[in-house]
Parts: structure tokens; sequence; C-alpha cells
């Protein structure tokens, strides 16, 4: 990844607007340092940055920021995504010791990894200050609210790091996880109420998953249908942040009332084939068209939404080939292409299809 692709893709879209069109802006997302402060950003107080020449290993939490800084925090007008990845000695406010919350078969330092210099970057915008993260007024700004993240394992992923931060101020606990494969989970902060939520839902919209075993390759995703194991829950959430991409790269085959409309990496049926951004707009609109008819229907009280795409590829090698990461330290800039872009005269992918 580089480091400017890290934080330059990450849609905050309001429940009156849901028109999607990718043009030709690319479609990589941010890292949570990055989505937190723009997504959330009235959820979000912060505390500045104080350099240290320490090597210190693990940060506690840091004291409430002030209302003052908050304030000052709204008023900034600032490109996040601008900027670069520079070294940072303090160190992060966790690792793969410290927090239970990471997976076992995703924890790199419990399975022997021999590094720990990719622990000391911070992401430094060009044109503002991106202070500290501060678990202490996270927690206290998103006292009796629910916050959920749903999608692929990006949501995943920013769900379990986000945890792994407010662990350090306080305790969550478990309250529900669907198996062992950590699908759908719950954790409740008693100290305030606090509730964050995980769904796997890769596709945001209804769908069956593949399944190799049964040799079955190809997804079955339904475009204009809803994926009800999120959407049941959604009148309880305050904040959700929607992560989709990756798989409709892979072999899929799509629906709409109830009609197959194409397919994707399908040689072996009579399909037409579908790029990438066509099938992603419908799954986005369907999406973002159902929790607006909600949130009117229902005269709820003031939600926040955001959609993140994707970044470039988790590990170097193909998706299903059980690839690696063996980078130590972040991409310079223009040292890998980027990937994912659309003209908005023709709506085409990068590789000619539509």
């Amino acid at each position: 990844m580089t480091m400017k692709a890290a934080v330059q893709r990450n849609q905050r879209l309001h429940l009156n607007d849901v028109n999607v069109n990718p043009g030709t802006r690319k479609v990589v997302t941010y890292t949570l340092c990055a989505l937190i402060p723009l997504a959330l950003l009235h959820y979000y107080l912060l505390v500045p940055y104080q350099s240290s020449q320490s090597q210190a290993q693990i940060h506690t939490a840091l004291p409430p920021s002030s209302p003052l800084l908050l304030k000052e925090a709204w008023h900034c007008n600032c490109n996040y995504s601008s900027g670069q990845w520079i070294p940072d000695d303090r160190g992060p406010l966790y690792n793969g010791t410290s927090c239970h919350t990471i997976k076992d078969n995703q924890n790199c330092m419990a399975h022997g990894r021999p590094d720990t210099a990719y622990l000391y970057w911070r992401w430094r915008p060009a044109a503002c200050s991106l202070p500290r993260f501060d678990p202490w007024s996270f927690l206290q700004i998103i006292s009796n609210r629910h916050v959920a993240f749903i999608g692929d394992s990006m949501a995943r992923n920013q769900a379990e790091s986000l945890m792994c931060l407010l662990a350090t101020a306080s305790p969550p606990e478990l309250v529900y996880r669907d198996s062992a494969e950590n699908r759908y989970r719950r954790w409740v902060f008693r100290s305030h109420n606090a509730t964050v939520s995980i769904y796997w839902s890769p596709f945001l919209v209804k769908r069956i998953e593949k399944s190799e075993k049964a040799g079955i390759r190809h997804n079955r995703v339904f475009l204009d249908a809803l994926d009800e194991r999120w959407v049941k829950d959604l009148e309880a959430m305050d904040v959700i942040l929607f992560s989709l991409g990756h798989w409709f790269l892979i072999p899929g085959i799509y629906y709409e009332k109830g009609e197959i409309i194409g397919c994707h990496v399908c040689p072996e049926f009579k399909h037409t084939e579908m790029g990438f951004f066509d099938v992603f707009r419908k799954a986005v609109r369907t999406t973002l068209e159902e929790v607006r008819r909600r949130h009117v229907e229902e005269g709820r009280r003031q939600r926040l939404v955001a959609v993140t795409t994707f970044t470039q590829a988790h590990f170097e090698g193909d998706w299903d080939k059980a690839g690696s990461c063996a980078k130590t330290e972040p991409y310079k800039e223009g040292e890998v292409q980027m990937e994912y872009t659309a003209t908005p005269r023709t709506g085409q992918d990068q590789d000619g299809s539509r």
C-alpha cells in the first residue's frame, strides 16, 4: 500500500444523498487512524501530539481531551488523504500481545514475526495535525450509543483495531459471538454503556457464499435484496461503517428480481461478464436507499453513516494462494501501481470492462 493510498478513499455519505458515482477517484480505503477522524469527527475527541525521544513499547491510555480542542478540530478544514507516513518512536497503544480481540490466526507476534518496526509509524497529513487517538474521550462520546461495522474483512479489522484501542481505557465485555469464525460479534463497555458490533456482510446485500469443498466456486449475490442479518438490527445502530470491495473481484453470479443478470469470472456459464463498478454501485445503492428509507419513515434521530471501499490487496500474491506480506515499512509514493479506477465518461473499469 502506498503512503498516500492508505488514506485516500473514504466517502462520508449523508442519508439525504445516496447517489454513488466513483468516477475517476481511486477506490482505496482509510486505515483506521484516518477513517475515524473523518467519518466520526463529531464523535471523536483529540489530544495534542507530544514528541518523545524514548522508545516506548506500549503507551497507556491518554487523559480526556478538552472541549476547546474538540471545537478547534471541528472547525479545521483538512484533507487527511494528502500526507505521508513518518516514523513515530512512541509506539502503539496496543500490540499483538496486549490485545485479546485479535484472532489467534491473525496475530503476527504470537506466530513469531521477528520485527516490530512496522508498529512505529504514524500518518501525518500535509496541511494539518492528526493528534493521537484518545480512547477515554472516544468512549465518553459514544456513551449510550451503538457503533456497528458492517462488511468484509476490512470492517472486521477496523473494528478489532478500535476495540484494542478502547480496551486500553476500559475493559470490554463480549456479549455475543456466533461461532469460532467470529463473523458476528458484539461488545459492551459497561463503564459507558457503549456497544460495538461486527456484522459479516462482504457484499452488504443478500448473498449465498461459495463453498469450494462442495464444488461451488461462485458467490451468488442478489443486488436488489437486503442482508437481513444486519438490517434487522438497523434501528438500534447510531453509527454505521460499511465496508465492501474485494469480494466483487472473485467469481460471482449476480441476480436482480430473481433473475441472473451476469457474472464475473464464469467461463463455464453463458452469462454476461460484468465489470466491478456496475455491481459495486448497485450493491451500495441498494444498501443506502434502505438506510435512508427507514431513517425517513421512522423519523429517527440523527444517525451517522460512512462507506469505505477497499485497499490494495492485503498481501502480496493471489487472494486464494495463501499470499504473505514481507513489508516492514510503508510503500513510498509511486512504489506500487494503484488499482481499481474508472473513467466518468464511459463508466469502464481500468481493464475496459463495464
